[in-house]
């Protein structure tokens, strides 16, 4: 007879399926690996309708299931109240009245005593003397706070005010969080190392690195997927094409190096895949040889046929999971350093760390012009990152065996 699984509730900004961008890759293969020892009671938002038809997808992994519809609009106003509260307007950005109703019957009903929350702004739902006997663990990922300095670093007037302000309000709450919460992960040893910088040497021990992975199965360059008509000589740029940072490394990729590359290599095209596209992105379309295809099926086909994939990364947090993904194809890479940040692949002519522009440029033509005959990039992820290998400790942390 088998016995009954624990409970555990878990809290996510946006629904954990498809795993079709970063945040959504990671929570969805911690739920994943979680739902073989635990019964999962699963509240979240989504903020694209497209997702709405995975709403039962999720039975898969999940005993229970609560979705809320996030209206931007609404959730801007709400946001807005933060400046009366002098709190990070994030928070009531992503608080719901319904969500909170709902987490405290189901930790009654269910018995809870474990939760995984994935993302800061999700604390609030637990962080109150209602849970503190809850064994209750923080992915904060990256250290959201330390985006929104970067972005006030390239800001200016009341943007740059505003930037700055979300900032230390939101830093002044991972630090609260983190205090209250019996183990804060973070996505690689770099950003665990940095968010210890911020808060008190008596929590150091709460924060723990959970590194990224990748489905190496499926991100393999021996895979089986559908064709696509594609141009015969490009390199590629994968990513959600609404998220700031995204926008910014193919904005200044195709201001910066891409007429350089356009105006040596006439055949070339650069590709710019990746759902939601702003309408900076779609512009970029614009340019000779700049290709915005929107949401696709399956990215995989776009690695794989590109003679390179770059990801010059201006503002960046964590682990590029568009980097472990196209070396997990075995396709050479040309990154930012801040773009190979966490991953730390030994430096290689498959493995091209460049800052600035003509730095950029030369790693570009480096690869176009002397096509790999050997790349160890998938070797560098098999050995480092498959998932199997990076949630090793995750349940230790949940379980509370690992935590102060």
């Amino acid at each position: 007879m088998s016995h009954a699984k624990p409970a555990l509730l878990l809290l996510v900004h946006r629904i954990p399926y498809p795993p079709n961008k970063g945040d959504k890759i990671r929570s969805f293969n911690l739920m994943k690996a979680l739902s073989a020892q635990y019964d999962i009671h699963l509240g979240c938002f989504i903020d694209d309708p497209f997702d709405q038809q995975y709403i039962p997808t999720l039975s898969q992994w999940c005993k229970t299931v609560f979705c809320i519809n996030l209206n931007k609009w609404r959730a801007k106003l709400a946001g807005l109240s933060g400046f009366i509260s002098n709190n990070a307007i994030t928070l009531p950005y992503y608080y719901h009245a319904a969500l909170a109703s709902w987490v405290k019957q189901t930790v009654q009903a269910q018995h809870i005593q474990h939760v995984l929350v994935y993302s800061s702004s999700m604390a609030q739902y637990v962080d109150t003397t209602t849970y503190q006997q809850l064994i209750r663990v923080i992915d904060f990922v990256d250290i959201d706070s330390d985006k929104w300095r970067q972005y006030a670093d390239k800001s200016t007037g009341i943007k740059r005010w505003f930037y700055q302000r979300e900032a230390r309000l939101l830093q002044q709450y991972e630090t609260r969080v983190c205090q209250r919460f019996n183990a804060s992960l973070f996505v690689s040893d770099d950003e665990a190392s940095a968010f210890r910088c911020l808060v008190s040497p008596a929590l150091h021990n709460r924060v723990h690195s959970v590194l990224n992975g990748v489905d190496t199965d499926f991100f393999s360059p021996t895979a089986s997927f559908d064709a696509v008509n594609l141009p015969s000589h490009y390199i590629v740029f994968t990513g959600a094409m609404d998220y700031w940072a995204n926008v910014d490394a193919v904005c200044w990729f195709c201001q910066n190096i891409w007429p350089s590359l356009k105006q040596r290599y006439p055949e070339l095209h650069f590709l710019i895949v990746g759902g939601k596209p702003s309408s900076e992105v779609r512009a970029l379309a614009q340019q000779l040889g700049v290709v915005v295809s929107g949401r696709v099926n399956d990215i995989r086909p776009y690695i794989a046929k590109a003679r390179f994939a770059v990801a010059p990364m201006l503002i960046a947090r964590g682990i590029q999971n568009k980097v472990l993904e196209a070396m997990s194809m075995n396709k050479a890479v040309v990154c930012s350093a801040m773009a190979m940040e966490g991953i730390n692949a030994p430096l290689s002519p498959g493995a091209i760390v460049a800052d600035g522009t003509e730095h950029f440029i030369q790693a570009c033509i480096t690869l176009l012009q002397q096509p790999l005959q050997h790349c160890d990039n998938r070797q560098w992820i098999i050995d480092n990152f498959t998932w199997q290998q990076t949630l090793t400790a995750l349940p230790q942390f949940i379980s509370g065996d690992s935590a102060i």
